[in-house]
């Protein structure tokens, strides 16, 4: 019996060394002295045991002994297991910085790196524009006529966003923009995301581009030039990076700038002959200068010694000879401006290149580092915009749309999607909100802009696929009426473009964090390259600490022995404390999985993706508590908040599950299924109980909806368009009124009070009238509320040969 204790005693002190990750010292320490107690008082074999531990680990843990036998093998090992990585991963790598990304790899977040910079919300100037600019912009939208009638925007709309600086959110005011903020630009997307076009066309000039490149890298005269221009619209930019043959690898651009001398005016000048081909670009067709990314090469050695000074980026205005441009390709859903640009023996000044010739080659590093920011904005900011939107329009329908004389909204197989809504919507506004306060206090986020881009675009189009499937037949009918369908076609632009979503969950999220954002792995590979042993020994063996350090925290906090100390209220405090004892699991499988993998975890895709998926989920909980924790909730919001971490976390460790299943090296995956989940899972879906509170929270006139509909288009004013938002909105307002005269109605007729054949809600009203069932003012009341309902149940039609475009091709199949 001693012997147990004095081995649980052992086991506890070694534990408790190993998650505070004290060093080898006092773990020697702990096996000598309970190796003591076990001589004098229990069994000499635990004290034979205990010593050797303690032996092995002085020879393997202490610095002076250690680095005479142990350091120059491991170092030699190390150089040939680690994966070589290449110039443009270094670029990529180098790019951005580390922020709460590396807190989750490390398995012990500190969580006030996290809260030490609160959302402070935005300035008075920027909140009157979102509050007014954007309203007016969004509310001379009529999607079908923008979409169908014309494929554009209308002229009045293109010359408001000119006046008011929409395409100059991030162009400094000294050069005539507006300079906002990225919490500004983030707030601006998700008010105009009602329409898809408007976004977009208003995104991509404040995302990669010339005004960014410019901003960061151009010349004075460049800036004091172009960035004017682009504030206030009289320049409308575009990128050209991908082709044919270069999408998502980037990197393999197959565009050419020779340089060369040319007789220009009767002068011979130095320049660039270029020959490209570039497909997909975003307002390329009504563009007035193009952004040109290209492989610039000088065989003669006219500017230099450089032979292939590697992607250059240069800005090339539209009329410029050779370039053609103008035409367009069709996008599914909203046909945006997009299109071909096309150049053939293309010559510009070297001048044109964004920065002058010291900028040249660099292209790529000024790519990746706008990119990394660009991507944490736009796309995801529309994204959550167009949940709000969805969420609206959803919850207001499933509660108006009445069969077997009830709401839809009160039928739990429709709740289910509603309740995954709600809970989406809620995490894509805390990750875009508290991800673009990160970049307003200084951070370049290059892993969360992953992040942020795979899975909340993900989380839009499964937002819009059930809030399509809670609509039925409302919108799977295009036209004028139709509030969703047009989007919903369109989310399919969103996964392919800025970084394909399939390429950045299998390559990007944990293959960039693995090396970026782990504590030792960077620096690892820094001490191969400079052929360092201390820095390496320092390294190695930290991150040796680290691994023990992770296996032991979450062993004992799957136990619910030790939990995270967290600074959250009791209503999120459980989830933080998950969240820490997930971290420490993915970081070990994450150094499990470099380890055993080494170099061909590049390849190993779908482990890569599960590991990724982990730190996403990881990533998004993190922003959801901190959402909670900086906020003043309103009722309702706690059940969100619980439902949306409950989700978060099952699919935390779904990911974790998948990659055990699937780790090759099954005797390492055996121990570290019994390390990370010693009780089996613990995180199921939400229970059907807070699914069915959450669609009552967003299908009623609730304080939660309207907070989640606060950053979207909810207003109606003289002159906008219909805005299907504010008409639920309404509705709903009257909803308790309305359902009270619904059911007397309805039990009425049950009774045989009302004619058999009132069977429109219309004929009841008037028969419950005619019976004194109803007053005048509630047969008035529900006549008035019937309308509208039935407007919004109202799909569109058209004539019959409305769709052909070449109505000659059109058969008469009823001849007279």
């Amino acid at each position: 019996m001693m012997t147990f204790i004095l081995f649980l005693v052992a086991l506890a002190g070694l534990l408790i060394v190993m998650r505070r990750e004290s060093g080898a010292k006092p773990a020697i320490g702990v096996m000598v002295v309970v190796g003591v107690l076990s001589m004098i008082f229990a069994s000499g074999w635990l004290a034979l045991i205990l010593f050797v531990g303690a032996a092995v680990t002085a020879a393997t843990g202490l610095p002076a002994l250690r680095q005479g036998w142990l350091t120059p093998r491991a170092f030699a090992m190390f150089k040939k297991v680690a994966p070589k990585v290449s110039d443009t991963e270094k670029v990529a790598l180098e790019a951005g910085t580390v922020g709460w990304d590396g807190e989750l790899f490390t398995g012990r977040p500190d969580w006030h790196n996290l809260l030490i910079n609160r959302h402070t919300g935005l300035s008075e100037e920027e909140q009157a524009f979102v509050d007014n600019q954007c309203v007016q912009a969004v509310s001379m939208c009529d999607a079908w006529d923008i979409a169908v009638e014309r494929a554009d925007l209308p002229k009045e709309l293109w010359d408001f966003l000119k006046k008011e600086k929409f395409f100059g959110m991030i162009i400094p005011k000294e050069y005539g923009g507006l300079g906002f903020s990225a919490k500004a630009q983030t707030a601006v997307l998700q008010k105009i995301a009602a329409n898809e076009m408007l976004m977009i066309s208003v995104g991509v000039p404040n995302s990669l581009g010339p005004g960014e490149l410019l901003v960061k890298y151009g010349t004075d005269e460049q800036k004091k030039h172009y960035l004017p221009r682009l504030a206030d619209g009289r320049e409308i930019p575009c990128f050209g990076l991908t082709g044919p043959r270069a999408g998502s690898d980037a990197t393999s651009l197959p565009d050419a700038g020779i340089v060369c001398k040319r007789e220009i005016d009767g002068k011979e000048v130095i320049g660039i002959k270029m020959d490209f081909e570039k497909r997909w670009i975003t307002l390329a067709p009504i563009a007035t200068v193009v952004g040109l990314a290209f492989r610039m090469f000088d065989p003669d050695g006219l500017v230099g010694d450089t032979k292939d000074y590697g992607i250059t980026c240069a800005l090339i205005p539209r009329d410029t000879k050779g370039m053609e441009i103008g035409r367009r390709h069709c996008p599914i859903g909203s046909p945006f401006l997009n299109g071909p640009i096309i150049g053939k023996d293309v010559f510009i000044p070297l001048d044109y290149i964004i920065g002058g010739m010291e900028m040249a080659g660099q292209g790529w590093r000024m790519l990746v580092e706008c990119l990394s920011v660009g991507r944490c904005i736009t796309l995801p900011s529309g994204a959550a915009g167009g949940a709000a939107y969805a969420l609206g329009t959803a919850g207001g329908f499933t509660r108006i749309r009445r069969q077997f004389n009830t709401p839809v909204a009160d039928m739990e197989g429709v709740q289910e999607p509603l309740a995954r809504i709600a809970a989406k919507t809620y995490i894509a506004q805390a990750a875009v909100n508290h991800t673009a306060n990160m970049i307003d206090k200084g951070e370049k986020p290059a892993v969360p802009s992953a992040i942020l881009k795979y899975h909340l675009t993900e989380f839009q189009r499964e937002i819009l696929t059930d809030a399509m499937d809670v609509h039925g037949g409302k919108t799977v009918t295009l036209g004028p009426r139709n509030y969703l369908g047009i989007g919903y076609s369109g989310s399919a632009v969103s996964i392919t473009v800025e970084g394909a979503n399939i390429m950045t969950r299998s390559l990007m999220i944990f293959g960039q964090g693995a090396i970026r954002c782990h504590p030792y792995v960077l620096k690892e590979l820094a001490a191969k390259d400079n052929d360092d042993i201390n820095a390496f020994d320092d390294a190695f063996f930290g991150h040796a600490g680290l691994i023990f350090g992770n296996a032991a925290r979450a062993f004992t906090q799957a136990l619910s022995l030790g939990r995270a100390d967290v600074p959250f209220d009791s209503a999120s405090r459980k989830y933080a404390q998950a969240v820490a004892r997930f971290s420490a699991a993915f970081g070990l499988c994450s150094d499990a999985a470099m380890t055993t993998l080494g170099g061909e975890l590049k390849m190993r895709e779908l482990i890569s993706a599960r590991l990724g998926d982990m730190l996403s989920n990881l990533y998004l909980a993190s922003m959801v508590l901190k959402n909670w924790h900086e906020t003043q909730p309103v009722e309702g919001e706690k059940e969100v908040m619980q439902y949306s971490l409950g989700l978060l976390l099952h699919r935390t460790e779904e990911a974790l599950e998948g990659f055990l299943q699937n780790l090759p090296n099954r005797a390492v995956a055996v121990v570290l299924r019994a390390v990370t989940l010693p009780l089996g899972r613990s995180w199921g879906n939400p229970h059907d109980d807070q699914t069915r509170k959450l669609a009552r929270f967003i299908s009623t006139d609730t304080p939660i909806r309207h907070k989640l509909l606060a950053g979207t288009w909810t207003t109606e004013g003289e002159g906008s368009v219909e805005n299907p938002v504010a008409t639920y909105n309404s509705l709903l307002k009257d909803y308790d009124k309305a359902e009270q005269l619904y059911r007397k109605a309805t039990k009425a007729y049950a009774k045989g009070e009302l004619p058999m054949t009132a069977l429109h809600p219309e004929q009841r009203f008037e028969a419950a009238l005619e019976a004194g069932i109803y007053t005048k003012e509630e047969a008035e009341f529900m006549r008035k509320y019937e309308a509208v309902v039935l407007e919004m149940l109202t799909v569109d039609d058209f004539p019959f040969d409305e769709f052909a475009r070449n109505k000659d091709t059109v058969i008469d199949h009823n001849p007279a």
